[in-house]
């Protein structure tokens, strides 16, 4: 037991001598090494320094002249770069100056444009204080009217007139266009115009009450066209045609029918009315012109065949005549040929005998005829005996 107890002593104690030995001699190693690699690294760094330095150099020539060229590339595109800038600046320069210009006739035609704006409105006012007013606006209506009889050329107490009173009815139309056969068209070219300005109006404001005033102007048109339907427009004891015009002064009044009521149309129609706006007025008043036109053509046509059958009637009794006056003009000259030829002939020849005997006992100076019958004269005469 002591052994065991002296032996394991022995074993630590040796251990311990043998780790402080190992202790020593890695700190001798580890001194030995760093003085080893302390001498290793300064030669390498020396080396590497050196080897550094020479390839720095080497790199710092090669990138001076890389660098000069770079250089020179940026200076170019610099230059190229100054003249573009040049450019822009003259272009920002000329549109500036086209800018101020620009700006300045825009300036100019905006106030124009407020000038005529206001003048516009102006005449706005004015036209709806006028149109106020129906007698005015009847007026402004035959105005219109007048201004597209006057383009179509139709002369007034030719091919219409104006406030006739119609033969049969105390009416007195606006206007009465004069047709073939003694026919004629009425139209009316007062309109109500009221209710429709209060509409535009109420609309404009956005008022609550505008569809009240649409439906009023929708009335008060159907009861212009039964108006024109009782004043007898349409009198076929008067000669008029079956339908009257019923004249709407204002495009936009007239798509205005259209565009609220569609069977407003159909209603006039049915009443004999057709509506008609300025447009509208111009094509039927050019069908009518046209229509005219084509009636005194085809009349006159009629008159010149006419006065065509007369004078083939005149030329066949003046070719007869002709004929008849030809024959006795060839009888005549028939008649006179005969005195020239036969007759003188056979009277020649006693003349000639009796200036032949005449010569022989010199009664005549001069013979009595010139010369001898020819031999055809002769041969002609013998013939004829």
């Amino acid at each position: 037991m002591g052994y065991a107890a002296l032996f394991i002593a022995g074993i630590i104690v040796g251990a311990i001598i043998v780790l402080i030995i190992n202790h020593y001699r890695q700190k001798e190693m580890k001194e030995s090494f760093s003085a080893l690699s302390r001498d290793a690294l300064r030669t390498n760094s020396d080396e590497f320094i050196k080897l550094a330095t020479q390839t720095l150099s080497a790199q710092t020539q090669v990138g001076s002249g890389q660098l000069e060229e770079k250089k020179k590339l940026i200076d170019q595109t610099l230059e190229g770069i100054k003249g573009e800038l040049a450019k822009v600046e003259k272009s920002v320069t000329e549109f500036d100056g086209k800018r101020e210009k620009s700006f300045g006739e825009i300036s100019t035609r905006l106030k124009t444009t407020a000038e005529q704006t206001d003048k516009l409105q102006a005449t706005t006012n004015q036209l709806q204080r006028v149109l106020a007013n129906t007698r005015v606006r009847g007026q402004w209506g035959e105005r219109i009217a007048d201004d597209i009889l006057r383009l179509i050329g139709f002369t007034e107490n030719v091919e219409y007139t104006k406030q006739k009173t119609q033969e049969t009815a105390a009416t007195r139309p606006d206007f009465t266009f004069i047709l073939p056969n003694k026919l004629k068209v009425n139209m009316d070219s007062k309109f109500p115009f009221d209710n429709y300005s209060n509409y535009c109006k109420a609309e404009a404001e956005a008022a609550p009450n505008k569809d009240e005033y649409k439906q009023k102007f929708l009335s008060d048109v159907r009861d212009k066209i039964k108006e024109i339907t009782k004043h007898g427009y349409v009198n076929p004891e008067d000669n008029t045609v079956d339908y009257a015009l019923m004249f709407v002064p204002n495009e936009q009044i007239f798509c205005f029918l259209h565009e609220s009521d569609d069977s407003i149309i159909n209603y006039a129609l049915k009443e004999k009315v057709i509506l008609c706006s300025p447009v509208t007025l111009f094509a039927i008043l050019c069908v009518i012109r046209q229509a005219v036109e084509v009636f005194h053509l085809q009349k006159t046509t009629g008159d010149i065949f006419a006065q065509f059958k007369a004078f083939n009637k005149q030329w066949i009794e003046f070719k007869k005549c002709m004929d008849k006056m030809g024959e006795q003009i060839q009888k005549t000259y028939d008649e006179f040929d005969k005195l020239k030829t036969t007759r003188s002939n056979k009277l020649e020849i006693p003349l000639r005998q009796i200036d032949a005997l005449s010569k022989k006992g010199g009664l005549l100076e001069s013979p009595l005829v010139d010369e001898e019958p020819e031999l055809e004269s002769s041969v002609k005469i013998a013939s004829e005996e």
